[in-house]
């Protein structure tokens, strides 16, 4: 069974966009997390290193995702 690719090849550049519904959750998951991470560690002063070391791990998570549910990464110069 063949699944379509959560994420696709960015048209320029390198990198991925998202592609299917799953990727667009995966992606707005990704930002609620962020802006959760932001708001918690600004709210409880805790210190830049934590912040970081989270920051780090989740776009870490959001990399390998679309790593493993996404097209093969390259350079694409347009069509």
């Amino acid at each position: 069974m063949n699944q379509k690719p959560w994420f696709k090849n960015k048209k320029y550049g390198w990198g991925w966009q998202p592609a299917t519904w799953e990727g667009w959750l995966s992606l707005l998951v990704y930002i609620a997390l962020i802006t959760w991470n932001t708001t918690y560690f600004t709210a409880h002063q805790n210190s830049v290193e934590d912040f970081l070391i989270n920051t780090i791990c989740l776009t870490a998570i959001l990399i390998w995702l679309c790593y493993k549910k996404g097209e093969k990464p390259g350079w694409h110069w347009g069509n």
